[in-house]
């Protein structure tokens, strides 16, 4: 098992290498940073040209690439005073410095990690909860009346875009509700300034973003829940298990279900790094200061250092979390080894 481990480890390298140049390349169409840096006005020509120099922009992408990975003794730490240091590259944990605010990238981003696992979390644990218990309840209930209405009810969630499902959300109980004279739920930011970051405010603040993140995924997963389970319950082993005299509960829960949560586990492995990412849409019309609210920011200046450690941060988490889903493959499933 360690050797596995280690192999994949060593696997990951050149896979992170490549997705990192291709990355580092797209982002050069994004948009020009420099034009974001003279405030409202205008950057000048000459200090384009002096930004640019200074900042490794007029070198060939190649050349930004090797600096932005292995570092260089002139990169500017402070583009207005043009003061200068060394820059130890992202292959010894410097991410350098974000081009619109002149802050290191990583306490930028470590800033925004805390509220986005705070709201992504959350949702992923109301997806799972309800998820399970509705697409296990299908599938024991085929073609009742229940299994029919959630079928129906999943296809039109399923089918709604995000943006909608927020601005639904938000008209029905923030702007419905304000009415109506009743209590109704805030639509932007993390708590009231004039209160305070309380534990009641962070929850009410999170209600509508955390509906938003989980109707949808909800009426995805319940119906992937629920065919893996009508597989497994029609199996022989299930059959037999059932003959034997064994509870139904036990049946469910422990035979049938181990079974059929080895293609939601592949799928749950595909969904949590992105949940470092943030959900982009929904923390930008929550106003949600996460990581996804930090993308857009530095996606419209065209912030590559922020934009390059935001993806990369993903990329990491994607091979992380890949290669833990293949170790709870052989706890679930005895069958698999990995020699």
């Amino acid at each position: 098992m360690a050797r596995y481990v280690i192999r994949r480890l060593l696997q990951a390298i050149p896979l992170l290498l490549i997705v990192s140049f291709v990355l580092f390349a797209l982002m050069q169409a994004t948009g020009d940073p420099l034009a974001t840096m003279g405030g409202r006005q205008p950057t000048r020509a000459a200090d384009r040209e002096r930004l640019a120099r200074q900042l490794g922009l007029d070198q060939p992408i190649h050349v930004q690439y090797v600096y932005w990975l292995i570092g260089n003794d002139w990169v500017v730490v402070d583009a207005e005073t043009g003061r200068t240091g060394t820059r130890r590259g992202i292959l010894r944990g410097d991410f350098g410095v974000s081009y619109a605010t002149r802050q290191p990238v990583l306490e930028m981003i470590g800033g925004r990690v805390p509220d986005t696992l705070l709201l992504t979390l959350t949702a992923e644990v109301l997806i799972l909860t309800v998820s399970l218990g509705i697409g296990i309840f299908s599938a024991v209930r085929k073609y009742s009346f229940f299994d029919q209405a959630f079928t129906s009810i999943s296809f039109v969630l399923y089918s709604v875009p995000v943006f909608i499902m927020a601005y639904t959300l938000i008209y029905a109980f923030s702007i419905g509700l304000r009415r109506a004279g009743l209590p109704y739920f805030p639509t932007s930011g993390i708590f009231d300034p004039a209160i305070g970051r309380t534990f009641e405010q962070v929850v009410w603040h999170m209600v509508l973003p955390v509906l938003t993140l989980s109707l949808i995924s909800i009426a995805a997963y319940s119906r992937y829940i629920r065919s893996t389970m009508l597989e497994v319950i029609s199996s022989d082993y299930i059959r037999t298990a059932r003959s034997k005299g064994i509870t139904e509960r036990r049946t469910l829960f422990v035979h049938a279900f181990k079974n059929a949560s080895l293609p939601l586990i592949t799928l749950i492995g595909l969904d949590l790094p992105f949940l470092l990412g943030g959900a982009v849409v929904t923390e930008t019309i929550f106003a949600w200061p996460g990581m996804g609210y930090l993308f857009i920011n530095s996606l419209q200046r065209s912030d590559y250092p922020v934009l390059m450690g935001i993806l990369m941060l993903i990329a990491v988490g994607v091979v992380i979390s890949q290669l833990i889903v293949d170790l709870l493959y052989t706890v679930l499933d005895p069958r698999i080894r990995y020699s």
